[in-house]
């Protein structure tokens, strides 16, 4: 006979465990508790969704606001231009060729990782309204910097 009890034990992420142990035909006591804990890798009961990032957004959050850094990032001089989209893909144009390159990605902070359908994989760091990614320098379509940067070419 098999009885489960679950062990009051809270993991990174908000979550919960349990662990199944043969009946010894007593109730599970602290002692047990801590015991089993010791000898048996805990299973999360039910996961908790990580915290919706760009890439990562979990099912039905179409409605979500998007993340800060989604939207249109261009070259001062308006060359290239990469769309971050709020379902995690990109789209970038360079010149005339429209979708020059798609994948998706991933932001942590402000860190950005883009992994390219062709298979190639890169990455870039924000700060505030600019982008730094593949030795170009991107700035928020629109933004103070942005207009600053362009007068200045």
């Amino acid at each position: 006979m098999v009885s489960r009890s679950c062990v009051a034990v809270l993991l990174a992420g908000g979550l919960a465990a349990c662990s199944v142990k043969p009946d010894s035909g007593r109730p599970a006591g602290p002692d047990d508790a801590a015991q089993r804990s010791r000898q048996e890798p805990l299973t999360p009961a039910t996961p908790t969704p990580p915290t919706p990032t760009a890439g990562t957004l979990p099912a039905g959050a179409a409605d979500a606001s998007p993340h800060p850094y989604a939207g249109m990032w261009v070259t001062a001089d308006g060359h290239i231009r990469q769309e971050l989209r709020a379902d995690g893909r990109y789209d970038e144009a360079r010149g005339e060729r429209e979708n020059a390159y798609t994948g998706s990605y991933r932001i942590s902070g402000t860190r950005i990782e883009y992994a390219d359908d062709t298979g190639f994989s890169a990455d870039g760091m924000f700060d505030a309204d600019v982008l730094h990614h593949a030795g170009y320098v991107f700035y928020r379509e629109g933004s103070d910097t942005h207009r600053r940067a362009r007068d200045e070419q």
